[in-house]
């Protein structure tokens, strides 16, 4: 058994105000933390990014934003999973790749909890991978919920989007744990 962990879209242009306000200011730094120890065990990681083909987005193919942030820059020789979609097995050789490590468990991070993490945690779970989810390592903005649907209805934090799809995904598609535990649990 390997536990496999994926970083997911902790890009620079998430830091534009495109997305508005946030939660988690500490995501990128519970996320590093991961990282530094899963490189210290040698252990399987995939870094993950997304770029956008929508015209003006921050995260665009070729855009200052489609960078990774300083934290979780990849290494040479780290492997680097480029998608376009909200999640990271679709139109990618991710599972393939998991499968060549002999991975069964994942630990998934990232950006943004409802959309890009959420998707991906989801089909990582019914493609058959054991998953838990880093809550504190990963964050929402509070653009990634859009109420115009539901007329007078107040706007969402970040905080209750980022709950909100925790909640929608624990216990059913992965288990959401803090990075401490998660850090006390590997050997």
């Amino acid at each position: 058994m390997a536990q496999a962990l994926i970083l997911i879209d902790i890009q620079m242009g998430f830091d534009s105000p495109f997305w508005g306000a946030r939660n988690n200011p500490d995501a990128e730094a519970n996320a590093a933390r991961l990282l530094t120890h899963w490189r210290a065990k040698g252990w399987p990681l995939f870094h993950v990014r997304h770029l956008s083909t929508t015209a003006g987005s921050p995260l665009a193919d070729g855009a200052p934003g489609a960078a990774f942030k300083p934290e979780v820059m990849p290494l040479e020789g780290e492997p680097v999973i480029s998608k376009n979609v909200n999640a990271a097995f679709i139109g990618t050789d991710l599972e393939e790749r998991l499968h060549s490590v002999f991975a069964t468990d994942l630990v998934i991070c990232g950006l943004t909890t409802p959309h890009c993490v959420s998707t991906t945690t989801r089909m990582a779970a019914n493609l058959g991978f054991g998953v838990t989810l880093a809550h504190d390592a990963c964050a929402a903005f509070v653009n990634n919920a859009d109420m115009s649907w539901k007329p007078g209805a107040p706007a969402l934090t970040a905080e209750q989007i980022h709950d909100t799809a925790i909640a929608n995904i624990h216990g059913e598609f992965c288990t959401a744990l803090d990075t401490d535990t998660i850090l006390g649990t590997l050997v």
